[in-house]
């Protein structure tokens, strides 16, 4: 059998393989750069950036938990200045692909925020977190309201050409809605799920863990009900969807390109191994080979559920 194609696309962005490495789990990429080989890796997703910079929640804001990992770290950045002075210099070394993900208190200030990163040749897509309160409107979440998603996708579209993907909550009654809205309003692809809201308490002091209360829960914990709404958006929504959800192996990846998805992110097994990426691509590559798979594509195009 001849090499196995392992790239990927999602819109005009092309991937050399499908290993996406989660926004928030490896800083910058220099934070993660002596333990793999970032080069090799499909794209990175960098930690959130808003216009100003953020200190985020005060600590504790992390807590292990069963199977997973709670965080509640605010959205903590360097701010677009210093990203754009600081870290963008490194990463114009690494040869692979740059997503930006941006997060944002109001819907000007995502506009401003891509219209500013769309000058950095370096920046090759985005990826827009919506799961960020809307101080204009009393704090409400724009992942949880329908208009809201809605009209950030097409305020952010008509500031870029270059792929736009929505990070969906799954914190909602329907992501499918959500998937849709953003296919309507020029939308390259989603990104579900987001972290589910969770909590944890020490039974001695009878105090939460993480001084915010709730955080998001990641891990394994989470990866069935990422895959179920994956399954959900793709039976849906004609759109690329970026799988994201408790992913540890090349068997977990695996299972979300049979449900739909067409390239998947990385994030809490980071912590715990930094060369999970580069494993999952040698795993993945061994079963094209066992299952006589050519194209990785394929896996996704070919979902029969």
């Amino acid at each position: 059998m001849n090499e196995i194609d392992l790239s990927v696309n999602i819109g005009s962005l092309k991937l050399k393989n499908p290993v996406m490495l989660a926004s928030g789990t490896v800083g910058y990429g220099n934070e993660i750069s002596e333990f793999t080989d970032l080069s090799k890796i499909g794209a990175i997703v960098t930690k959130s950036i808003s216009l100003k910079p953020r200190k985020g929640n005060p600590p504790p804001r992390i807590a292990e938990t069963s199977s997973g990992m709670l965080n509640a770290i605010g959205l903590a950045n360097v701010g677009l200045e210093a990203f754009i002075k600081e870290k963008i210099p490194f990463l114009e070394k690494i040869k692979s692909t740059l997503v930006c993900n941006i997060a944002a208190s109001s819907i000007e200030e995502y506009v401003e925020c891509v219209d500013i990163l769309d000058k950095e040749e370096t920046v090759k897509a985005f990826e827009i977190n919506v799961s960020c309160p809307n101080v204009k409107d009393g704090g409400l979440v724009f992942g949880n309201n329908l208009n809201a998603v809605g009209t950030i996708t097409n305020k952010v579209r008509a500031k870029t050409n270059k792929p736009v993907i929505i990070k969906l909550s799954p914190n909602n009654s329907n992501i499918v809605d959500y998937a849709k809205v953003v296919k309507q309003e020029g939308g390259d692809a989603v990104s579900a799920i987001n972290t589910l809201v969770g909590t944890s308490f020490d039974i001695y002091s009878r105090k939460p863990k993480i001084k915010n209360i709730t955080g998001g829960l990641s891990g394994p914990a989470i990866k069935p009900v990422a895959l179920a709404k994956v399954l959900e958006i793709s039976r849906a929504v004609d759109i690329p969807i970026i799988g994201i959800g408790g992913i540890s192996n090349w068997k977990d990846a695996i299972e979300f390109m049979i449900v739909g998805a067409t390239a998947f992110q990385i994030g809490t097994i980071n912590f715990i191994n930094p060369n999970a990426g580069m494993e999952i691509i040698e795993g993945i590559k061994h079963y094209c080979k066992k299952m006589q798979i050519s194209k990785i594509s394929d896996l996704t195009s070919s979902r029969i559920i």
